[in-house]
């Protein structure tokens, strides 16, 4: 998404909301000059990687972890695997 430097000081929140989806070029004078992102993204982007220590993990992300489970249409992955060594 492309906006005005005009367009984002006076719907601040709006695009705040936009950056959580997906990056907002703010542009001045016709050409892209500032970029908002969500936190995420650019976490990702300053430290390289998504994967985090197990520690700095909440316990609602720790539940839905210990909570997941392959859907049935990936059971066959598992076959085709199982005989794999690194």
């Amino acid at each position: 998404m492309r906006v005005t430097s005009t367009e984002f000081q006076q719907n601040v929140g709006r695009f705040q909301d936009a950056a959580q989806r997906a990056p907002v070029a703010i542009t001045k004078n016709g050409r892209a000059h500032t970029v908002l992102l969500s936190a995420t993204m650019f976490e990702v982007l300053v430290k390289g990687r998504v994967a985090r220590p197990i520690e700095e993990l909440d316990d609602e992300t720790l539940k839905a972890i210990a909570e997941s489970a392959v859907p049935p249409q990936y059971e066959g992955l598992d076959q085709m695997l199982k005989d794999w060594t690194p």
